[in-house]
Protein backbone atom coordinates (compact mmCIF):
# COMPACT_ATOMS: atom_id res chain seq x y z
CA UNK A 1 0.00 0.00 0.00
CA UNK A 2 2.68 2.24 0.86
CA UNK A 3 4.49 2.04 -2.55
CA UNK A 4 1.60 2.62 -4.21
CA UNK A 5 0.93 6.29 -2.28
CA UNK A 6 4.53 6.64 -3.23
CA UNK A 7 3.77 6.04 -6.95
CA UNK A 8 0.65 8.55 -6.82
CA UNK A 9 2.72 11.21 -5.08
CA UNK A 10 5.01 10.87 -7.86
CA UNK A 11 2.94 11.18 -10.66
CA UNK A 12 1.75 13.64 -9.58
CA UNK A 13 4.44 15.92 -8.85
CA UNK A 14 5.67 14.61 -12.61
CA UNK A 15 2.77 16.12 -14.11
CA UNK A 16 2.86 19.93 -11.99
CA UNK A 17 6.65 19.87 -12.70
CA UNK A 18 6.42 18.97 -16.75
CA UNK A 19 3.70 21.67 -17.00
CA UNK A 20 5.91 24.38 -15.09
CA UNK A 21 8.89 23.49 -17.40
CA UNK A 22 6.51 24.03 -20.47
CA UNK A 23 5.34 27.38 -19.32
CA UNK A 24 8.95 28.24 -18.39
CA UNK A 25 10.11 27.31 -21.76
CA UNK A 26 7.31 28.64 -23.35
CA UNK A 27 6.38 25.13 -25.39
CA UNK A 28 2.82 25.38 -26.54
CA UNK A 29 0.76 23.22 -28.50
CA UNK A 30 -0.87 20.16 -27.47
CA UNK A 31 1.25 17.53 -29.76
CA UNK A 32 4.48 18.57 -28.01
CA UNK A 33 2.49 17.72 -24.86
CA UNK A 34 1.32 14.04 -26.17
CA UNK A 35 4.69 12.54 -25.28
CA UNK A 36 4.70 13.16 -21.19
CA UNK A 37 1.22 12.64 -21.47
CA UNK A 38 1.10 9.20 -23.25
CA UNK A 39 4.14 7.95 -20.33
CA UNK A 40 1.82 9.78 -17.33
CA UNK A 41 -1.09 7.64 -18.57
CA UNK A 42 1.01 4.35 -18.80
CA UNK A 43 1.90 4.56 -15.18
CA UNK A 44 -1.99 5.54 -14.23
CA UNK A 45 -2.91 2.11 -16.63
CA UNK A 46 -0.62 0.25 -14.78
CA UNK A 47 -1.42 1.26 -11.25
CA UNK A 48 -5.19 0.87 -12.13
CA UNK A 49 -4.41 -2.47 -13.84
CA UNK A 50 -2.51 -3.70 -10.00
CA UNK A 51 -5.50 -2.35 -7.89
CA UNK A 52 -8.47 -4.24 -10.00
CA UNK A 53 -5.90 -7.05 -10.26
CA UNK A 54 -5.99 -6.86 -14.28
CA UNK A 55 -2.76 -7.50 -15.25
CA UNK A 56 -3.37 -9.57 -18.38
CA UNK A 57 -3.37 -9.20 -22.20
CA UNK A 58 -5.42 -5.77 -22.00
CA UNK A 59 -3.64 -3.89 -19.38
CA UNK A 60 -0.61 -4.89 -21.49
CA UNK A 61 -1.72 -4.14 -25.23
CA UNK A 62 -2.79 -0.84 -23.98
CA UNK A 63 1.05 0.21 -22.51
CA UNK A 64 2.26 -1.26 -25.60
CA UNK A 65 -0.33 1.46 -27.44
CA UNK A 66 1.16 4.32 -25.30
CA UNK A 67 4.16 3.78 -25.60
CA UNK A 68 4.21 3.38 -29.67
CA UNK A 69 1.54 6.60 -29.20
CA UNK A 70 4.84 8.62 -27.47
CA UNK A 71 7.46 7.73 -29.85
CA UNK A 72 5.04 8.95 -32.61
CA UNK A 73 4.92 12.03 -31.13
CA UNK A 74 8.05 12.45 -30.08
CA UNK A 75 8.93 14.25 -33.26
CA UNK A 76 6.86 16.86 -32.15
CA UNK A 77 8.87 17.54 -29.05
CA UNK A 78 10.89 20.74 -29.19
CA UNK A 79 14.53 20.32 -30.28
CA UNK A 80 17.00 21.57 -27.37
CA UNK A 81 19.72 23.81 -29.03
CA UNK A 82 22.62 24.17 -27.00
CA UNK A 83 24.42 28.16 -27.33
CA UNK A 84 27.85 27.28 -26.93
CA UNK A 85 30.22 30.35 -27.42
Amino acid sequence: MMLQIILIIAMIVSFVYTVRQRKKASITGFKTYLTPLCFQLNAVVYLCAYWFDVIGIISWMLMIFLFLLAAYFMKYSAAVTSSES
